[in-house]
């Protein structure tokens, strides 16, 4: 702009003589602001401090918080565009953030990053564009570190069950009250009868001896043997809100084995697709959840057909998706014929599931956003009901 009003008055004093020395003026005022606007950015060596704070690793499906600290060394305000080199996986090019920083002031800004594949993930540099309250020009910083971070399954999905499981609060999250069916044979002790106990607990020959009603008491059997089987056959590759089905079950079992584990169960974990994959023998040994961790971490899709017949000597998979086609009109040949396939695939299994059940085996039908919380609701149900 400074330099076109300088042009202007060039071309204006050929035609009014009386502006005189006023275009050198312009000019010569122009660029000694240049000089000094340029000495602003340039004298002071390292004027922008700049820093990167994230998980040391990060959570997979979930919403990662990323944070950068800035610091202005300069004397005087300076306008900030910051542009943070995120890994190629997510595919986005608007991690563009502006912000003003008045002299010494320090300040930071939170984005989130929400990873749909478990694996190790490269952040860049951060990249700062410098412009002072003159604003002819701009310096780069480049300031960071370029870090390598891993994504594992949903540990953060993980912490949130823990704490409501602790504090007595999963129905918020939709996990059911069960009713308790009978009683557990692992006796705990005889007490006396309160209001509210159940009277078929009631233990005659104590309370003879005692001269007042006195019941047994019952806890949940523990140790219990929990395993978490994982389909990671072609099928569980399907993609649902941009994570795969596989990473939807991996996450499901990461926290039901975490549950179990604060129920006093023993949690392992079987994955197999054309055979029998990724093993963890039942236990509740303190570093039992890392060790699982650690194994979802590495499990891949493999791309062949599921052998449930091997899996079945050596020892369900859905798409919602599917609703949008049966719920949508068929109005050409090619969505008749798509519609037709996806009541089918539906149908299908609901039969699987009702063939299971007919053979005492429990399963569970839902979509996989659901999945977490059908699986604990299925655990739940199945130690209130003494099946384990």
């Amino acid at each position: 702009m400074a330099v076109a009003v300088c042009v202007v008055l060039f071309v204006c004093r050929f035609f009014l003589h009386w502006l005189g020395m006023i275009p050198y003026l312009a000019l010569l005022v122009l660029i000694v602001v240049c000089l000094l606007d340029y000495f602003i950015l340039f004298a002071v060596r390292e004027g922008i401090f700049a820093r990167r704070t994230m998980a040391e690793r990060l959570s997979n499906g979930d919403e990662n918080p990323i944070r950068i600290d800035f610091e202005n060394r300069y004397a005087l305000p300076v306008h900030l565009e910051v542009i943070d080199e995120i890994p190629h996986q997510f595919q986005r090019r608007d991690v563009l953030f502006e912000l003003d920083l008045q002299p010494k002031q320090q300040k930071h800004l939170e984005y989130h990053l929400r990873p749909v594949k478990r694996g190790v993930y490269e952040f860049g540099d951060i990249r700062v564009f410098v412009n002072s309250v003159l604003g002819f020009f701009k310096r780069r910083y480049t300031l960071g570190e370029g870090v390598e971070v891993p994504v594992y399954p949903s540990y953060l999905q993980l912490r949130k069950y823990q704490l409501m499981a602790i504090s007595n609060r999963l129905n918020e999250a939709g996990v059911k009250k069960i009713r308790r069916f009978g009683h557990s044979m692992e006796f705990e002790q005889i007490k006396e009868y309160v209001q509210g106990d159940d009277y078929r607990t009631l233990n005659w020959q104590a309370t003879a001896r005692r001269g007042q009603l006195m019941v047994n008491t019952y806890s949940d059997e523990k140790s219990q043997q929990i395993y978490c089987v994982i389909d990671k056959g072609r099928v569980m590759k399907m993609p649902f809100e941009g994570m795969s089905l596989l990473d939807y079950a991996i996450n499901a079992s990461l926290v039901l084995s975490n549950v179990a584990l604060m129920k006093q169960d023993k949690a392992g974990l079987v994955t197999f697709a054309e055979g029998i994959g990724t093993f963890v023998k039942a236990d509740k040994k303190a570093l039992q959840m890392q060790y699982i961790l650690e194994t979802l971490y590495n499990q891949k899709t493999r791309y062949l057909e599921s052998d449930f017949e091997r899996l079945y000597s050596n020892c369900l998979t859905y798409n919602t998706e599917l609703n949008g086609v049966l719920t949508s009109p068929a109005e050409t040949t090619e969505s008749i014929y798509t519609k037709a396939i996806a009541e089918q695939f539906v149908l299908e299994k609901k039969q699987i599931v009702k063939e299971l059940n007919r053979y005492g085996i429990m399963s569970i039908l839902t979509a996989p956003a659901d999945l977490t919380v059908q699986a604990l609701n299925k655990y739940l149900e199945i130690k209130a009901r003494n099946l384990i």
